[in-house]
């Protein structure tokens, strides 16, 4: 998978192209695993928005890459290029695994990827997606669906959670967190979060939860209640709520759960440490709770995970 075509063609969102080349053009500082080795594709010249893009190969390259990446198409009431099209649909067919940044699930869909699939889209465009494309299954609420050899996002920084998304699939979240610190955003936002909250995120100063979010995660080992993330916050648990639900689509507990797993993740990627340990380390309590909700929130248990990613590392 660490073959990577970035398909380019007129016609395309140039913020979408761009952080997907971001994220898999060249390693962070300090990461020392084997990089993506990534190909731009598309015919020459290729024209996005106001730039000019010369392409490093043509769209039959992507037949040869592991990750196939489709940024956004622009005008989802036009048909995207046949040969885009094909492209995309033979370099799944070769094994590929495919992945759409907003819009580009338009490409996906033309090219029969998603039929009988859960997909998703930017929230303003999933109407318009669903009423073209009946067989697809179209899920307006989340930030990015998983269904393993295709993949597709949101608009914008849900394009950015799925390229992280997939670097943790392939490299490890300590990896991904890496990429994360280089672009200064967050490093996980599970693809289930909401897509669309009721309120932007403020300024750092201005956050009601600003000096709440590191005191949680530097107490994750810790029993922790949402009484006690709301007498630290000095709101009811009531007023707590509504601020985590604006502000991050999802509630205190599962918020708490999710930098729990995270954690887990990086113990059982850097230490030998047993479950049991990890599994207090992490708030869990006991081994039981950590397989149960890792399992289910990762699709492996913690042994086979940290199997798994000591053997790609490798």
């Amino acid at each position: 998978m660490t073959t990577v075509a970035l398909a380019a063609t007129d016609g395309m969102l140039h913020f979408e192209l761009s952080l997907a080349h971001e994220v898999f053009a060249a390693a962070p500082a300090g990461v020392t695993v084997p990089w993506y080795d990534l190909t731009v594709c598309g015919p020459t010249p290729v024209h996005i928005g106001r730039f000019r893009l010369e392409p490093d190969a043509g769209l039959d390259r992507l037949r040869q890459a592991g990750t196939v990446i489709v940024p956004g198409w622009a005008d989802v009431d036009e048909d995207p290029p046949a040969d885009l099209v094909d492209a995309v649909r033979e370099a799944h067919e070769a094994g590929a695994r495919v992945a759409s940044l907003c819009t580009g699930a338009f490409v996906l869909a033309a090219a029969g990827l998603l039929d009988g699939r859960r997909a998703t889209t930017h929230w303003a465009h999933t109407e318009a997606l669903a009423a073209r494309h009946p067989r697809v299954e179209v899920d307006p609420d989340v930030l990015y669906v998983d269904n393993g050899s295709v993949l597709t996002s949101a608009g914008k920084a849900a394009a950015l959670d799925l390229c992280l998304h997939l670097v943790r699939l392939d490299l490890g979240s300590s990896v991904a967190n890496a990429v994360a610190r280089r672009l200064v955003v967050p490093p996980h936002r599970a693809g289930g979060q909401a897509q669309f909250v009721t309120a932007p995120v403020p300024d750092q100063d201005d956050h009601p939860l600003a000096a709440l979010f590191p005191w949680i995660i530097e107490r994750l080992g810790r029993p922790l209640t949402v009484e006690d993330l709301a007498r630290r916050a000095g709101m009811s648990s009531r007023h707590l709520g509504r601020h985590f639900r604006a502000v991050t689509g999802t509630t205190p507990l599962q918020w708490l759960l999710t930098q729990r797993i995270r954690h887990a993740q990086e113990l059982l990627e850097k230490t030998d440490d047993s479950v049991d340990t990890i599994a207090t380390a992490t708030g869990m309590g006991t081994a039981t709770t950590l397989r149960r909700h890792f399992n289910r929130t990762i699709g492996v248990p913690p042994d086979t995970y940290r199997r798994t990613f000591r053997s790609r590392t490798r």
